[in-house]
């Protein structure tokens, strides 16, 4: 678990840099003799992709809840009058990081998501040339795609395993 600079008790402000950093420094924390997977919610969709694509040796697998292609397209969505593109700052552009990752990505969305729609998570789906599948919940919204059952969790463990790329 990773607590974002500047958020809880952890010293920091919240970049994009500072994110990234942190979440290289977790990735080091959790480094064993066993696989480590990733996994994003939300904002945390383009952590994991950038770790994911930082690190292509070190992670096994990705899975990530209400994910975008890139936060710019979704914040452009939410205001559309604006020229986002130059006004924000921290870009988490999840599809590029993706580019230098070949192992499995799970993805699921919520066909109720207003804060991240879910065109945004099957942009990055399609975009991806990996082993992966998709995860598609009419009824959930933002909030409850990640409160999914144990049935869920196994699938997801599932596709994993099966979709496993030999120790580099």
């Amino acid at each position: 678990m990773l607590e974002y600079p500047g958020y809880g008790d952890r010293a920091g402000t919240p970049s994009e840099r500072n994110i990234y950093t942190a979440a290289d420094e977790a990735l080091l924390l959790a480094a064993t003799n066993g696989l480590v997977y990733v996994i994003g919610e939300s904002l945390g969709t383009g952590v994991a992709a950038y770790l994911a694509g930082a690190h292509p040796k070190q992670v096994a697998g990705v899975v990530l809840f209400a994910p975008y292609n890139r936060l710019a397209d979704v914040a452009q969505y939410h205001l559309p009058i604006f020229p986002v593109p130059l006004m924000l700052l921290d870009k988490f552009p999840s599809e590029d990081y993706l580019k230098n990752f070949h192992g499995p990505v799970g993805i699921l969305i919520g066909e109720e998501d207003r804060i991240v729609p879910p065109q945004f998570g099957r942009r990055l789906y399609d975009g991806y040339s990996g082993p992966k599948r998709l995860w598609d919940f009419p009824m959930d919204d933002h909030c409850s795609i990640f409160w999914r059952t144990g049935k869920v969790w196994n699938e997801i463990h599932d596709f994993w395993r099966s979709n496993s790329v030999p120790a580099r």
